[in-house]
């Protein structure tokens, strides 16, 4: 078992917000779920899952919000939210609320303001991106876009993510800016989508302007990421975590 290897962002960010993504790096979970797998829903063993958190606890001044994503948009307060709540993103506003989402090649999300009063972390796969999980998330900080700074986590990138005309339409349907972000696929009626493009393109729209990261690839950095298109149902998970000191 190694050290955890955990990736900061390089952002801004004031001197009280924490922020991190972990890799598949310094657990204890065996075969495909090697070695941090941070998920309970995967097929892993139990205990083993129990084990990675509290190797991930070490870091962490207290218990993460573990969310129960289902690919929505719903923003729930991390202070005042059990665990395994039905949501996509948690806010908080108070100190050491650790705001949690878990990732296998959807894109995690993490926003902060510029004065340290409001964090997010918001899991964001094609499904949260077209239904307005980063709108919401915005919505939820309760502070002008203008001041929120944005970080993109490792997410899988546009050639290895291969999608149907269903999913172009839905970003279309919103705006036609989203083309930009999609290119013929090999096969007639499939596209390459870019999950990072798309993202900054929401967040534009709803006013941040300083937005950073978004140059990571699960799928093709399997030494470092979890992915579930390239490896199926036994695919772990990593977290990207955020909070106020």
């Amino acid at each position: 078992m190694s050290d955890l290897h955990l990736i900061t962002p390089d952002w801004p960010a004031p001197k009280n917000v924490r922020a991190f993504s972990t890799t598949r790096h310094g657990g204890v979970s065996a075969g495909a779920y090697s070695a941090l797998n941070l998920a309970k829903h995967v097929g892993d063993v139990p205990e083993s899952v129990q084990q990675n958190r509290e190797l991930l606890g070490k870091h962490l001044p207290m218990e993460p919000l573990w969310l129960q994503q289902v690919h929505g948009a719903t923003v729930v307060n991390a202070a005042c939210t059990c665990p395994d709540a039905q949501a996509d993103a948690a806010v908080a506003r108070m100190a050491y609320r650790i705001c949690t989402v878990m990732t296998a090649d959807c894109l995690p999300v993490l926003l902060c303001d510029i004065n340290g009063t409001a964090v997010v972390a918001a899991h964001a796969g094609w499904r949260g991106l077209a239904g307005g999980v980063l709108e919401n998330s915005l919505k939820s900080m309760q502070v002008p876009a203008v001041e929120v700074m944005a970080w993109l986590g490792p997410a899988i990138s546009q050639d290895a993510f291969e999608v149907g005309e269903d999913v172009r339409a839905a970003f279309l349907a919103h705006s036609v800016e989203a083309a930009s972000a999609f290119v013929a696929g090999k096969a007639e009626g499939k596209w390459q989508a870019d999950l990072y493009r798309l993202a900054r393109q929401r967040l534009l729209a709803a006013g941040v302007t300083q937005i950073y990261g978004g140059d990571r690839c699960t799928f093709r950095e399997a030494d470092s990421f979890f992915s579930a298109r390239r490896d199926g149902t036994q695919s772990g998970r990593q977290a990207s975590l955020i909070w106020l000191e």
